[in-house]
């Protein structure tokens, strides 16, 4: 696994508070053996009966950073919605607030979620939404967002900034790295070498 310390490109700003899960990926693709194509899906209910949504302006297209608002990814826990997000393109999400298991799940997917108040959130929205080619500079290790002449302080907690930081974010890479300990831990657990 390799560092993440910045993540710079273009941003996509996506208004709305509590916008969840089953929204970022509809329950009727949750069927997939695997994550594959899920790009393809990313607010597809939304999108299909709003012809302006973000999601779908040509302007947005190609953006790495996604900048939302209050509580996104709430609801269900399930994996689909950042997978979905990570497919469709996106290296970081910049909001006011996100679901717990939504930061988690997208953390271990090596998307960093910062977080800033809602006046700051709304500055950066407004900015992109008038110049949308600007490039949006997110450092992981000070929480510095830059976009063009708007300099903002966004939070990482401290704990998931620092496995960012060590490139330690990824608990399943990290653990196939050092196979042979895993396996000799579980030839000492009597519920797992005793059957």
């Amino acid at each position: 696994m390799a560092a993440i310390t910045s993540i710079k490109g273009t941003a996509l700003p996506l208004r709305g508070d509590d916008l969840d899960t089953d929204r970022i990926m509809p329950a009727r693709f949750l069927k997939a053996v695997t994550f594959e194509g899920l790009e393809k899906h990313v607010f597809e209910d939304d999108r299909a009966t709003n012809p302006s949504h973000a999601f779908d302006d040509a302007r947005f297209k190609g953006a790495s950073i996604l900048v939302v608002n209050r509580n996104f990814g709430c609801g269900s826990s399930r994996e689909h919605a950042p997978q979905g997000l990570a497919r469709f393109g996106f290296k970081a999400m910049i909001g006011e607030s996100f679901s717990e298991i939504f930061f988690g799940n997208s953390a271990v997917l090596g998307i960093p979620c910062f977080t800033a108040d809602k006046a700051t959130i709304n500055a950066l929205q407004t900015l992109l939404e008038g110049a949308p080619s600007t490039m949006v500079t997110a450092d992981v290790a000070t929480g510095v967002v830059t976009a063009g002449e708007l300099k903002i302080k966004a939070d990482l907690p401290a704990a998931v900034r620092d496995a960012f930081v060590s490139g330690q974010w990824n608990p399943t890479a990290m653990l196939l790295d050092d196979f042979d300990k895993v396996r000799a831990v579980a030839a000492r657990l009597p519920y797992v070498s005793g059957f």
